[in-house]
């Protein structure tokens, strides 16, 4: 091992030497402060960058040829950085953890579902910033293979996009657009594979051995049976193993995904700076965060389970030096669904200062189907806290589905079988239980033992597609309620809080997506459908469910957005001595809420005591519904009440 001191000299002789080269190629471009701003930048960062980059390939020959080729490939990105792009890494610089911001809202859909196209988003824009959206989240659409493509994300050109969404130009002027409204555009970058129609696997099909080194491939068996030996097949029903044959070339290729997804072989010091030119790109694009996917099975080992491995988290941390230094207005988002402590592995400011939290997406979901928050107390309790600068990006449901993360301690730790409470959760949301609200469709179900994961809308799930126009009242009114109740947990818990269009009017299930043979068996296309504009305009009659479910959920928003009680706030998880209602204090600085969320369909109470432990006095007034409430002897929620009280 190398002592520390001297990977400190080899650093600092390495910059030393590559600084006048970098100068000499690229200084008279741009202005000399400007040039300096820059130097200043790759002084800070890159002992970090040499140390990551050395970890992964300090054995190989040409390490130093890679090193420089890295840090060129960076200034040449950086130098195509237009003046706003460049002014906004300024702006984040000097507040760099602006994603903190209580006027963080988070909304993300499918370009085409949503607008059509680009160019038409453009014209929605007005729609966004009426529900105060900061972040918007296109699903992938980047060019990818017709028919199989992974719903995008296999794909074929990280420089092109879906000729059916418009191209390249027009996803610029939309991100210009977006910042021009304060919103900040948020995409998918696929590193751990590309489609087998991108170039490089193209090249590499045609017998080209320096991009058959791009990819994992392997002339026998030998090798890929020795790493199936440890390693878990992601979809075991569709397709067993890892490895797919491709007979023109005699090889076998590795294929954690499916058989058109090659995956890339970060051992090659090539493929990162050439992943890092990809990366850059779409930064210059204006993209200011970047969701990386599967950041899991990025590295392979042999003899290990090849994910959440050690070099995944150094190249991910390499990739955010360089980022720091060419383009530091953008920020990493980790997408881990892997077990709940491997997810806050991924969580730090320098690898992702944002990461989803499906922990606490599923055991939302598990308090509303039990009544009972004990687990999601105990989760959140145990593992919702992480570095102070970073935050969760919370979410009720995604364009995925919803599995049941739970971890099997919490589950044995509170008298719980797991693998029994996993399956009730998914008769529960599948409306097969006995007195349950919910109609969702079950996803890679396994009869043998019925497990699976869930599809469906917020709406659906939470009760309103049972009901019918002759439903009592007070039925639509309990799933409005619990609707409501889910996002205002994630709009004040601690974080980003993440819509998916469409929630926020009371989206139903699409059963169609069985008409489309490409859509038809993938049961997630139920809660894909395209956004209802017409239902949208419902959203301003309060005598419709839209026109009850939209104003309720402004409200959420605005409350947020207008107290500072959520804006870079620690997070305190409270037991308020019933287990039907979830508590937690907000503090910052002088600014303090207590917010408290009752998931029973019936009325809960917290008695007086408890409060005056908790510190709170007699008089309370919640913000939310806008009651002066009387404490003395106890405080009464009403079934599926969100409070925040001061």
């Amino acid at each position: 091992m190398v002592r520390v001191d001297s990977l400190e000299r080899q650093s600092a002789t390495s910059l030393s030497r590559l600084l006048p080269r970098l100068e000499e190629r690229f200084s008279a471009r741009v202005e000399p402060v400007e040039w300096q701003g820059y130097i200043e930048r790759i002084e800070t960062h890159f002992p970090l960058l040499f140390r990551l980059l050395y970890q992964l390939y300090s054995d190989r020959y040409d390490f130093f040829y890679h090193l420089e080729n890295i840090l060129v490939t960076a200034t040449k990105m950086w130098l195509e950085r237009s003046d706003d792009l460049k002014a906004l890494d300024m702006m984040r610089q000097a507040d760099p953890q602006w994603y903190q911001s209580h006027r963080m809202v988070g909304a993300m859909c499918y370009v085409d579902l949503f607008a059509g196209n680009l160019q038409k988003l453009r014209d929605r824009i007005p729609y966004l910033t009426e529900m105060g959206i900061t972040y918007l989240h296109l699903m992938p659409l980047f060019k990818s293979p017709q028919g199989d493509n992974d719903g995008g994300y296999a794909v074929s050109s990280y420089r092109e996009v879906n000729p059916a969404l418009g191209t390249m130009d027009d996803l610029a002027e939309l991100a210009t657009e977006l910042r021009q409204h304060g919103i900040s555009l948020v995409i998918d970058f696929v590193f751990n594979h590309t489609s087998d129609e991108h170039e490089w696997a193209k090249l590499a099909l045609a017998g080209d051995s320096d991009y058959q080194e791009y990819y994992r491939m392997y002339p026998d068996r030998e090798l890929p049976d020795a790493f199936e030996r440890t390693i878990n097949s992601v979809f075991p029903d569709e397709r067993p193993g890892c490895f797919t044959y491709k007979n023109k070339i005699r090889k076998w290729v590795w294929t954690t995904f499916y058989n058109f997804q090659w995956d890339l072989n970060y051992e090659n010091p090539s493929v990162f700076c050439r992943m890092t030119e990809e990366m850059l790109f779409l930064a210059n694009v204006g993209v200011e965060i970047l969701r990386l996917d599967a950041v899991a099975f990025l590295w392979k080992k042999l003899g290990t389970s090849c994910e959440n491995l050690p070099e995944a988290h150094i190249l991910i941390q390499a990739f955010n030096a360089l980022t720091k230094i060419a383009a530091p207005a953008m920020a990493f988002k980790s997408e881990a669904i892997v077990h709940p402590d491997e997810v806050t592995r991924y969580i730090s400011q320098e690898e992702c200062p944002l990461s989803y939290n499906p922990q606490l997406m599923a055991l939302l979901w598990d308090a509303l189907a039990v009544k009972n928050v004990r687990l999601l107390r105990y989760g959140m309790a145990k593992r919702f806290a992480i570095a102070e600068n970073c935050a969760w990006v919370n979410y009720i449901r995604c364009h995925d589905d919803i599995g049941w993360g739970i971890a099997d301690e919490d589950l044995r730790e509170l008298q719980i079988n797991p693998y029994d409470h996993r399956r009730f959760l998914t008769a529960f949301y599948t409306g097969r239980f006995e007195g349950s609200f919910a109609k969702g469709v079950p996803f890679q179900e396994k009869p043998e033992t019925g497990e699976a994961r869930i599809s469906g809308t917020t709406a659906s799930l939470c009760g309103l597609e049972k009901l019918t126009s002759d439903s009592d009242l007070s039925e639509i009114d309990l799933a409005v309620r619990r609707i409501l109740l889910l996002h205002g947990v994630i709009l004040t818990i601690g974080g980003i809080p993440l819509i998916y269009l469409g929630d926020e009017i009371g989206t139903l299930n699409d059963y169609t997506y069985t008409e489309f043979p490409e859509k038809d068996g993938d049961s997630r296309w139920v809660h894909r459908s395209a956004f209802n504009w017409e239902r949208a305009e419902r959203r301003r009659d309060s005598s419709s469910v839209p026109g009850t479910i939209y104003p309720g959920l402004l409200k959420l928003i605005q409350i947020r957005q207008q107290n500072r009680a959520f804006t870079r706030a620690e997070t305190e998880i409270i037991d308020t001595g019933n287990d039907c209602i979830f508590g937690y204090f907000r503090t910052q600085q002088e600014q303090n809420v207590l917010v408290l969320a009752n998931f029973s369909d019936r009325e809960q109470e917290i008695v007086a005591k408890q409060l005056r432990l908790l510190g709170m006095r007699k008089i309370l007034t919640d913000i939310v519904s806008g009651k002066t409430i009387s404490a003395v002897r106890e405080l009464v929620l009403e079934p599926y009440q969100f409070a925040i009280l001061l």
